[in-house]
């Protein structure tokens, strides 16, 4: 790039720019002379598409013609620069510039550039206006109750949504430019006296080392940024919830938005964080205390179940009532397949199932996954296939599957539930324990940011207190504390005032 220079005229300014863009045909550059007596050559540079042309129109160039007929000869030879700036364009946001990298960088976000003619400084005029998806319900992330609004893939959009929801001085955003090509927009939000700030360096640390020439979605941040790329478990959590990352904030976490994408990110996490959803908080503590425990059941269901058939068809029989042994045997019969074949076969057209049902159109999809899995399993089991008890087994680990919140944590079970059958078709129910000890011993060593993924469960002893919102969410008037993995500063979340008006044993009535 080339540097704007202090004795460069409107001309060589302008050449540079074409230069810069050659062969862009949505570059606009509009020239115009202004004053009467004596004509003041400047020009508007900015990108079709990209711009608000009403307010260029109106608030800009209408005003340069017209307000510079009303001004003194004198004041327009003497300063004209400041003439423009605080007197002639009705815009909100303007600042100055000097170099034509830093033009042109503002130029490709929807900024308009005016240059003047003897005037060294360019005057950046904010006038952003490309097309923007409208404020809709999170697609991916259903609650019964709680907040309609979900994030936009504009990044001012998403940036309102959650400083509408947190009205602290305290809460900081800082704005960051990722990706040597793309320049994509990043925004880092934080709560200062909150967060933790070993969290908040190494989150910084990260981002800036990411040497990448474009940044599609947060997605490839995330992939960049995580601890360990190998691990089956998701160590950011992603989300397109403005509510979530408010409250994610105020624990003391930090909130990555990028721009051309509605997916917030969040860091760090916990195992414990993808089993919870926003309406576990938005209800009754008994409520949400039930159908968090009814989550993990179905979590650890989709996980095991299809091994457990496997180990006790194959290896362990014994340990069914005789009656169960005898029926499980009996519907068995005339299977041509191994109960790991059997199993791999269904839970694979399931997979197939899954993944046609959401690439067909919407209208469709769920139809092909209800249907095609009703067909498929009746066939086989009128084929003689599989057997009646393992489509009732898959059937049910697929329900259980559902009821995972998270996407990709969701994904990650799916994946081990394979692991689980292999190992329970060799060893039986020996090889699920040592599966899960292998599993567990990864989770152990698996780090989110310096925070233990197992946490609070990892050290009980010190954070005894984040046990409140793990397996159970105890009442709100007893979560007076922040998570206490998440921030060392401010720690305190609530204070009870009712027992200083009708006392503690009043209250626990």
């Amino acid at each position: 790039m080339t540097v704007i220079k202090h004795d460069e005229g409107l001309d060589k300014k302008l050449d540079k720019i074409k230069t810069e863009f050659k062969d862009c045909d949505d570059l606009v550059i509009r020239e115009i002379e202004v004053g009467f007596n004596k004509g003041y050559k400047m020009a508007l540079v900015y990108i079709d598409g990209l711009t608000d042309k009403a307010l260029i129109s109106d608030f800009a160039l209408n005003n340069l013609i017209v307000n510079s007929r009303m001004a003194e000869p004198n004041e327009i030879k003497t300063n004209i620069k400041d003439l423009i700036k605080d007197k002639t364009l009705a815009i909100t946001e303007i600042k100055e510039i000097d170099d034509i990298e830093e033009a042109i960088k503002n130029i490709l976000v929807g900024e308009t550039i005016l240059f003047i003619d003897g005037i060294k400084e360019g005057i950046m005029l904010s006038s952003r206006g490309w097309p923007t998806r409208s404020v809709s319900e999170p697609q991916s992330e259903v609650v019964i109750r709680g907040p309609r609004d979900g994030f936009t893939e504009t990044l001012k959009i998403n940036t309102s949504l959650v400083r509408r929801r947190i009205r602290d001085t305290n809460f900081k955003l800082k704005n960051l430019s990722l990706g040597k090509r793309s320049k994509t927009d990043v925004a880092l939000l934080y709560i200062e006296d909150i967060v933790n700030k070993e969290v908040l360096e190494e989150v910084k640390k990260r981002l800036d080392e990411m040497d990448i020439d474009a940044i599609q979605e947060s997605g490839s941040i995330e992939q960049l940024i995580e601890d360990s790329c190998y691990s089956l478990f998701p160590q950011i959590q992603y989300t397109e919830r403005p509510d979530v990352v408010s409250a994610a904030l105020y624990e003391g976490r930090v909130a990555i938005l990028v721009d051309n994408t509605p997916f917030a990110l969040i860091v760090p996490v916990t195992l414990n964080t993808f089993l919870q959803s926003p309406d576990d908080y938005y209800e009754r503590w008994i409520i949400s205390s039930l159908i968090r425990l009814i989550r993990i059941f179905a979590t650890a269901f989709s996980l095991l179940l299809p091994a457990l058939y496997i180990a006790i068809t194959s290896y362990h029989p014994g340990m069914l009532p005789t009656e169960l042994a005898l029926y499980l045997g009996a519907t068995r019969q005339g299977v041509p397949f191994p109960a790991f074949t059997e199993a791999f076969i269904m839970e694979g057209t399931l997979e197939l199932l899954r993944e046609a049902g959401v690439r067909l159109p919407r209208a469709i999809g769920a139809t092909i996954g209800i249907v095609g899995g009703l067909v498929i399993g009746q066939a086989a089991v009128q084929a003689g296939i599989v057997s009646p008890l393992m489509v009732i087994i898959v059937a049910v680990t697929a329900i259980s599957s559902f009821a995972t919140p998270s996407y990709n944590m969701a994904i990650g079970f799916r994946m081990l539930r394979f692991i689980f059958m292999f190992a329970a078709s060799i060893l039986g129910l020996y090889g699920i324990i040592l599966a899960f000890l292998v599993i567990l011993i990864n989770l152990s060593n698996l780090r989110s940011f310096g925070i233990p993924y197992l946490s609070p469960l990892s050290s009980i002893g010190e954070n005894y207190k984040d046990l409140k919102d793990t397996l159970v969410r105890m009442p709100m008037s007893s979560m007076k504390f922040r998570p206490k993995i998440y921030t060392n500063k401010d720690s305190n979340r609530l204070d009870d005032k009712r027992k200083e008006v009708f006392g503690e044993d009043d209250i626990k009535k």
